[in-house]
């Protein structure tokens, strides 16, 4: 039984309690208050965060197999190691030139395809005499896959230590063959962003092309936008987020990301702000559904002259090269003659200097 001292101290600490709040209201209700924000916020974030990554995870990208509407070119197979020491495959393609050395190009492909893709893009540069080193990214082809790491469409920082592995190789055989060390590279959808990073602060990059290039957190941000319209359940949530809450979103994304898939996804925008200025060429398809071509028009932007970018009617991502095939050799062979031969560009060709809209 409880005796009469016992029931005297529960009431006292009752009342002191009850005490405590009445003369302290103001400071426990803001208290409260922002115990209960940083609560639904942490809720609405983690949402979001669980989102984005099953998206990341499981979003197909457009050509989820690597496009085979090309005769499949043979050259000579090498064996090279990534900057972190992955064994990768590459192949030497020497071009059909009777005269001096024209040009090395490093070709980059596109997520699930592998290095004979170039085929597709880079005939028409074989013909005109350039050389062309081509490889498979990890986990594509023959090169070696990374225990723990799946290659996504997204660029990673393995993608990045890859080319930079096949961009040292080049040079070195460039140096062993008493050859001008200059490049360009060829690029196309996640292999240019890995371009892009790669070749930063390298004065050996000459020139270089992209096709379907993009940045993934601009992607992602759009993305996450994208997806909560639909998956958000209170919609005056939604649609009052400040833009501020994205970039906080996106970094918050990226922390897990990096914790759930063993990897970065580094910035193209941001590499674009720093590199070293040199001529490039973006191609993009005006019906590209993927990557709209505002994120292209706005990566162009960016960078500085000398630049060229060529919105293609009709292409979808990646079939530029289908939908103008002609325009598409005539413009690239011309391009790289420019600006990695010296060659002197005739006027067709100079007349799209800036920007083109068209074939």
């Amino acid at each position: 039984m409880i005796s009469n001292y016992e029931n005297q101290l529960v009431v006292l600490a009752q009342w002191s309690i009850f005490e405590f709040i009445v003369h302290n209201w103001a400071m426990i209700t803001i208290i409260t208050t922002i115990i209960a924000s940083v609560g639904i916020f942490a809720l609405v974030l983690g949402r979001y965060v669980r989102i984005m990554l099953n998206i990341l995870k499981d979003t197909p990208p457009p050509l989820a197999m690597g496009p085979m509407d090309f005769e499949r070119i043979e050259g000579q197979i090498v064996r090279f190691r990534a900057f972190d020491g992955t064994s990768l495959r590459g192949m030497f393609l020497f071009g059909n030139a009777t005269e001096e050395h024209k040009g090395m190009i490093v070709f980059c492909h596109e997520f699930s395809s592998d290095m004979y893709s170039c085929a597709r893009y880079c005939k028409s540069l074989l013909d005109a005499g350039f050389d062309i080193f081509t490889f498979d990214f990890r986990g594509h082809g023959e090169s070696s896959a990374e225990e723990g790491y799946k290659p996504r469409q997204w660029v990673s920082d393995r993608e990045v230590d890859d080319l930079l592995g096949a961009i040292a190789f080049v040079e070195d055989y460039l140096e062993a063959q008493h050859l001008p060390v200059e490049l360009g590279l060829f690029s196309i959808s996640r292999g240019a962003g890995a371009a892009i990073i790669a070749s930063m602060h390298n004065p050996a990059i000459k020139a270089i092309i992209t096709d379907g290039l993009f940045s993934t957190d601009i992607t992602i941000e759009a993305l996450m936008k994208k997806w909560a319209n639909i998956f958000a359940k209170v919609r005056f949530v939604y649609e009052n987020h400040p833009p501020a809450f994205w970039r906080f979103l996106r970094w918050l994304v990226f922390i897990f990301v990096h914790r759930q898939f063993h990897c970065y996804y580094p910035s193209v925008k941001k590499a674009i702000q720093h590199m070293i200025p040199r001529p490039i060429f973006m191609i993009h398809g005006q019906r590209d559904s993927y990557i709209s071509t505002q994120q292209a028009e706005y990566l162009f932007n960016l960078l500085q002259e000398p630049k060229e970018l060529w919105i293609v009617p009709a292409a979808k991502h990646n079939q530029a090269v289908i939908v103008a095939p002609d325009e598409y050799a005539r413009r690239t062979v011309g391009f790289f003659e420019k600006y990695l031969t010296g060659m002197e560009v005739p006027v067709d060709v100079k007349q799209n200097a800036n920007i083109a809209k068209g074939a």
